[in-house]
């Protein structure tokens, strides 16, 4: 993908270096995408407009929203582009950052209080505000805490859900950093 945009938002909110790998649709493996004939119908059928198209195949951009994972954006497909055998998943698990404001004696926790499967939790520590815990065995990866967070300190990592129940978590952070949890 290109680089990100130089504006001053993307600045604001350290976001210098190059955008995230594409972020499949629920259901949508890469290997998926090749029968995708970019039709647009998933695009329009997705309640929250978070799938947009990225290089020609439907990608979904988390700074407009979360995904409900209501599965339309696959009910209205003509292709086999998604899995239909299972219910609509994601194969990443959301990253925290070490740029998180928790983590830098500033109290927020709006990824928390914006995750609708509470796999977000924070833990007190001496002398400081709370600091975050993420659950990946929980987080559905709907993306509901990455567009809320004030200085874009979360990011996906994309992974198989057997490596997420593993805790294999390396590599991938759009956010950058380590992931606390």
């Amino acid at each position: 993908m290109s680089d990100t945009q130089l504006t001053r938002r993307n600045i604001l909110r350290g976001r210098l270096g190059p955008q995230a790998p594409c972020v499949c649709p629920p259901g949508v493996s890469l290997d998926g995408l090749a029968a995708c004939t970019s039709c647009g119908a998933c695009v329009t059928a997705c309640p929250t407009g978070i799938i947009t198209f990225a290089g020609g195949k439907p990608s979904i951009d988390f700074s407009r929203g979360e995904c409900t994972l209501c599965g339309k954006c696959g009910d209205v497909c003509p292709e086999p582009v998604f899995d239909r055998s299972a219910p609509p998943a994601f194969d990443h698990v959301i990253r925290i950052a070490d740029s998180c404001l928790a983590l830098h004696r500033t109290d927020c926790q709006s990824c928390r209080d914006h995750c609708p499967v509470d796999a977000i939790r924070f833990e007190p520590q001496l002398g400081g505000p709370f600091r975050p815990l993420l659950d990946p065995e929980i987080c559905n990866g709907c993306g509901a805490c990455l567009s809320v967070c004030p200085i874009g300190a979360i990011g996906v990592a994309p992974l198989a859900r057997k490596d997420m129940a593993k805790g294999n978590i390396a590599g991938g952070s759009t956010g950058g950093g380590q992931m606390h949890g």
